[in-house]
């Protein structure tokens, strides 16, 4: 229809245009309407102008809707963007907390190589009980927060070991995996934990183990003062 064409008047029709686009109509009315279409010029330019409306509409509630999808889309963007950026600040974090850990757990196996190593060395001018004076129990490492939300189940352990709860502590351990915690760390627990029970020989194999991976030094020969016969030092 051309621009300088005065738009039909729909008002009349509109409600018959309607019914009819609707399909509100019965059978014998819509068949009276449409011979009406072939023979009204008026009633046909406003139903064409009708059609032209609805359609108008059609496209323009699409346009809207296209619309809302994009500003949809650019929130989820945003969304993701703020999402991995706290994610990448939590992996900062995590990465800070487990340098300390790994410094705190270096720290641990050097003092165990250590003292493993000097209390297997070969001493046969000093009696067997002389240690037991100055060996002090080695409490493990504190349960902070931190730790306790990070390794759980390492935290039940220490908690029950601090505890004097040693069998409970000692499953506590078994279930905790060695790749989460290390393997020195765990062998070098479950060794206080044996030794606080009195199991000495048991306790050594686990802590001469700690040492040699350590590189604190080759196990000492037969005749050592045994490490089961008192609590570990700290």
């Amino acid at each position: 229809m051309s621009p300088l064409t005065p738009s039909p008047d729909l008002r009349p029709y509109f409600e018959e245009l309607e019914r009819f686009a609707d399909g509100q109509m019965a059978p014998a009315e819509q068949e009276a309407f449409e011979l009406r279409l072939e023979q009204d010029e008026a009633l046909a330019d406003a139903h064409a102008a009708y059609e032209q409306l609805t359609a108008d509409l059609r496209w323009a509630a699409g346009h809207d809707t296209l619309r809302q999808r994009l500003q949809a889309l650019d929130a989820r963007m945003n969304q993701r963007g703020d999402a991995l950026a706290r994610m990448q600040r939590l992996t900062q974090r995590r990465q800070r907390r487990w340098s300390v850990l790994g410094t705190i757990g270096v720290v641990l196996l050097l003092a165990a190589g250590a003292a493993a190593w000097y209390f297997s060395r070969p001493s046969p001018a000093r009696p067997a009980r002389n240690w037991e004076a100055y060996y002090q129990p080695d409490p493990g490492p504190a349960v902070t927060t931190g730790l306790l939300h990070s390794r759980p189940l390492l935290s039940e352990a220490l908690d029950q070991y601090q505890s004097g709860h040693y069998p409970a502590a000692l499953h506590s351990l078994g279930r905790v995996s060695p790749s989460s915690v290390g393997a020195d760390t765990l062998q070098y627990l479950r060794g206080l934990i044996l030794l606080r029970q009195g199991q000495g020989s048991a306790a050594q194999l686990y802590l001469r183990r700690v040492r040699e991976a350590s590189g604190a030094g080759e196990p000492g020969p037969a005749g050592t003062v045994p490490l089961g016969h008192g609590p570990m030092a700290g």
